[in-house]
C-alpha cells in the first residue's frame, strides 16, 4: 500500500481519539507510564497496528551506534508517538520525537500531554518533516 498524506491525516485522527478517550477516561495528573499502558489498551481496541517502545537505530558517519533510546509508540511504522506528563511541553520534547522521526523515518510523529485539562486543546503537537512532504496527497 503507497503511503499517502490523506492516509497519515486519517490514521492521526483515529490515534488522537484514541489519546482523547484515555484522557478522559483516566484524567491529568498520572505517570507516563501509567498513560502509556492505556494507550497501547486502547490503540488495540481500535485495532491500530503498533509497536511499544521500539529501539531507535542511530549511526554515526555510518556506523551502528548501540544506545538505550526508545520511543514510547511507533504506529504502522509511520508515525512517532511519545507521551508526556508535564507541566508544559519543553523545547527538548519536540527535538526528541524530530531525532526519533529522523533515525526510524517516519514522516510523522505526536507528542501527547496528559498533565492538562484538555489534551485536545492543549496537550498535543503534531509534527512532519521531509519524508512527509515527499509524499503524494491521495
Amino acid at each position: 500500500m503507497l503511503t499517502t498524506k490523506t492516509y497519515l491525516k486519517n490514521l492521526s485522527y483515529h490515534i488522537n481519539g484514541a489519546a482523547i478517550e484515555v484522557h478522559k477516561t483516566i484524567g491529568p495528573g498520572l505517570l507516563e507510564s501509567v498513560y502509556h499502558k492505556f494507550m497501547k489498551a486502547e490503540l488495540i481496541a481500535r485495532n491500530i497496528s503498533f509497536v511499544s517502545e521500539p529501539k531507535v537505530p542511530l549511526s554515526f558517519k555510518g556506523v551502528q551506534i548501540e544506545t538505550s533510546l526508545r520511543a514510547d509508540l511507533f504506529i504502522e511504522n509511520l508515525i512517532v508517538v511519545e507521551l508526556k506528563s508535564q507541566d508544559a511541553f519543553l523545547p527538548i520534547h519536540k527535538a526528541q520525537l524530530l531525532t526519533y522521526m529522523k533515525f526510524l523515518k517516519a514522516p510523522k510523529g505526536i507528542l501527547y500531554n496528559f498533565n492538562v485539562v484538555n489534551i485536545y486543546k492543549q496537550g498535543q503537537i503534531s509534527m512532519v518533516n521531509e519524508l512527509f512532504k515527499k509524499l503524494p496527497e491521495q
